[in-house]
């Protein structure tokens, strides 16, 4: 059987500093996701143009409450070009943009801080957000959503209860290397798993350096994994019958610079998910790159996981040579 591929883009526009200088920065919308750079898009433009050249759908996980501050019509396009495009849109909420709710809310600031949490809420306050999502994306002509991701990846069992009431049978919200749960059942490293009537397909945490005596965990991103990584993970996936693969990404990983300035392409991210587009291609006779959609279409006897597999690991050199990659890209030798 085919390893599933599920390749992943949080679609957000960024609070942009507003929160600690309220009276000199603003937030920033539409170029968090385009990244235009002399007159190219080099963030989404250069995401659909790859996905594009190799026949591929990706799942965009598209940021909506951030209406609060923008309103509909930026964030609105995107997606609607997303969706032309035959990916699929999916549901994501970051629930600190609701505090732009408030009329005087630079005034508030000095009195209750801004709190971007999804996990210790009330049922009633996550059906709510997840609500004000859904009819954002209503609003804008788009089918209606069947997966949510957390904003920071931040879960717990409510959220889950929150998704069924709201009609949502699909998750992406677990990356134990970017935030544990509190509860153990839900520290889920990979494959796919029933919790609360939803299912949950969490972004791949694996293990990479062994330092003191303890193992270091990653999730697997463009920008935190290199491309020989994430290779050698999806072979070992494959290789150990795991029925699904999820990387994570964000259009902003493809620039470098000040976004509201001088912007650069960032060459070491948009080559990795090249690369990997073009390995997924060519080994389709092991890997099928899905979307999010359509796990809902699925047979669900191809869903059967068995008993939880040990975390997946790169070799400790690879590891080495990402740690050096990164860093000469930070300064701008790559």
């Amino acid at each position: 059987m085919k390893t599933q591929v599920f390749i992943t883009i949080d679609t957000e526009f960024s609070i942009g500093g507003a929160f600690q200088e309220p009276d000199a920065l603003e937030p920033i919308g539409a170029q968090n996701v385009l990244c235009d750079v002399a007159g190219r898009s080099e963030g989404l433009g250069f995401m659909l143009d790859t996905f594009a050249r190799h026949g591929q759908r990706a799942t965009f996980f598209v940021e909506t409450l951030q209406t609060a501050y923008f309103g509909d019509a930026p964030m609105a396009g995107l997606a609607q070009r997303v969706a032309a495009q035959g990916h699929d849109v999916q549901l994501h909420l970051h629930p600190v943009w609701t505090y732009f709710d408030h009329p005087q809310w630079r005034q508030q600031l000095s009195v209750v801080r801004p709190n971007d949490r999804m996990h210790g809420q009330e049922l009633s306050r996550l059906a709510s957000l997840i609500g004000r999502g859904q009819n954002a994306l209503q609003r804008w002509g788009l089918p209606a959503p069947v997966a949510l991701r957390t904003g920071n990846l931040m879960v717990d069992r409510n959220v889950y209860r929150a998704m069924a009431t709201c009609g949502l049978t699909v998750a992406s919200n677990i990356a134990c290397a970017v935030f544990e749960p509190a509860e153990a059942a839900l520290r889920l490293a990979s494959g796919v798993h029933l919790i609360e009537g939803v299912t949950e397909l969490p972004v791949l945490t694996y293990s990479d350096l062994t330092l003191a005596g303890r193992v270091h965990q990653k999730a697997l991103t463009v920008t935190g994994s290199s491309l020989a990584e994430a290779v050698t993970l999806l072979d070992q996936a494959h290789a150990c019958a795991e029925p699904a693969v999820v990387l994570l990404t964000h259009c902003h990983e493809f620039v470098k610079g000040d976004m509201r300035g001088a912007l650069r392409p960032d060459r070491v991210n948009q080559r990795r998910l090249a690369g990997l587009c073009e390995h997924l291609a060519r080994h389709a006779d092991r890997f099928e790159v899905s979307t999010f959609r359509q796990v809902t279409c699925a047979d669900p006897a191809r869903w059967r996981v068995p008993a939880v597999k040990p975390m997946l690991r790169v070799p400790p050199h690879l590891a080495v040579l990402r740690l050096a990659q990164n860093k000469l890209n930070e300064l701008n030798w790559l």
